[in-house]
């Protein structure tokens, strides 16, 4: 049983994300279509750009949970759609990193399960990463003494 949660819990990306991406995408091929001139390269590379970033917004749109948390451990994002269900006792860090870099510009919530690492930022989680380290760690069953 869930201590101070009685029932499992998700945190999604926020619903206008996807659609800034999409219409980011949108204004990144015409933009490249507009400038081309006589030049290839531009619409080419302007068609790439929207392609990844209509990916990226489709993916939010696809599979928008990020995190989600149960009784049994917590789901985190695998690949591009995917999900990876951690039983809690695989879960050994649940913790905020505030360090710059690695793509992040502010705090990021770390789940270290041993073999993997799991990073997801606000923009991940549509809540401050601190409060949804709280409620995991509140979540999480207490270890069984050794």
């Amino acid at each position: 049983m869930l201590v101070g949660m009685t029932v499992p819990r998700q945190w999604r990306v926020s619903p206008a994300l996807p659609v800034v991406k999409l219409i980011g995408a949108a204004a990144v091929l015409a933009l490249g279509i507009l400038l081309a001139g006589n030049d290839l390269l531009r619409p080419v590379l302007g068609g790439l750009a929207a392609a990844i970033l209509a990916g990226w917004g489709a993916r939010d749109l696809l599979a928008p949970v990020r995190l989600a948390i149960d009784a049994d451990g917590v789901t985190v994002p695998a690949g591009w759609r995917g999900r990876r269900h951690l039983p809690w006792p695989a879960v050994e860090t649940i913790r905020v990193d505030r360090r710059s870099g690695r793509g992040f510009a502010g705090p990021a919530l770390e789940i270290d399960a041993g073999e993997s690492l799991h990073l997801l930022s606000r923009l991940d989680l549509g809540a401050d990463p601190a409060e949804v380290a709280d409620a995991l760690l509140a979540a999480r069953p207490p270890h069984p003494a050794a």
